[in-house]
């Protein structure tokens, strides 16, 4: 690396499309960039799944949100969330979310966005962050099922990705294992809850801190990379 070299931040951000704190974490995250314009991050988006066990079909969300917390339980953890979520314009609608889904194609969508640019055409394209944003609103907001195929196409066509692409790629087994090894690789660093935030491979922010958090934790980090830069170009 040398002086002239613009200086980003790496920050991988391990997260599930149905984890609601993960759509909170999504809209602390981007305040956070907000809050320091002249920091460059390179966000990257990592699998993790809250229940990779579930079926590949899913199952009924009711079912699954009472076997997980209880009868009744999750009553208190939706007005939680929907309170949090006035304050960062998510409308959560729990009530519109009928199916649990396994998110094993909803994070190889998120992996194939990695690979669409911006500013390459007039076309409108993609990339990981814009696929997070767009699933969790389809999911929470909408309450879409991320297990079929039509919606995932559909979310990848409302972000100007090729649909036929995007669903030949989903009848294949095109990034099973790449997805699956990440996943892996997450538990395997002790992450057992999500958002997470890896900030250069060296540090991590648990959980759906606010932005003043963020900014903090990767205002320290840049800084600290750029001395380490200016030290390499002595």
């Amino acid at each position: 690396m040398t002086e002239n070299d613009p200086v980003k931040l790496n920050v991988d951000v391990v997260s599930d499309i149905v984890c609601p704190w993960c759509y909170v974490g999504k809209r602390q995250l981007d305040k956070a960039i907000d809050l320091l314009p002249d920091v460059k991050l390179d966000i990257r988006w990592r699998p993790y799944q809250l229940n990779p066990q579930m079926p590949e079909v899913g199952m009924d969300r009711a079912d699954y949100m009472e076997s997980k917390f209880g009868k009744g339980a999750s009553e208190g953890f939706y007005r939680k969330l929907e309170t949090v979520g006035e304050e960062l314009d998510i409308n959560f609608d729990f009530q519109s979310i009928r199916f649990a889904p396994n998110t094993l194609d909803a994070h190889r969508l998120i992996h194939w966005a990695s690979y669409e640019k911006k500013g390459k055409s007039d076309k409108k394209t993609t990339n990981q962050s814009d696929m997070v944003a767009r699933l969790f609103e389809v999911y929470f907001e909408q309450g879409g099922n991320l297990g079929e195929k039509e919606v995932l196409v559909d979310a990848a066509k409302s972000l100007g990705m090729d649909g036929q692409l995007v669903s030949d790629l989903l009848d294949g087994n095109r990034d099973i294992k790449a997805v699956e090894d990440q996943v892996a690789i997450a538990g395997k660093m002790g992450i057992s809850g999500v958002p997470c935030f890896i900030i250069e491979n060296k540090y991590a922010v648990m959980g759906a801190q606010s932005p003043e958090v963020l900014a903090e934790n990767f205002k320290k980090a840049y800084e600290e990379k750029l001395d380490d830069q200016k030290s390499d170009t002595k």
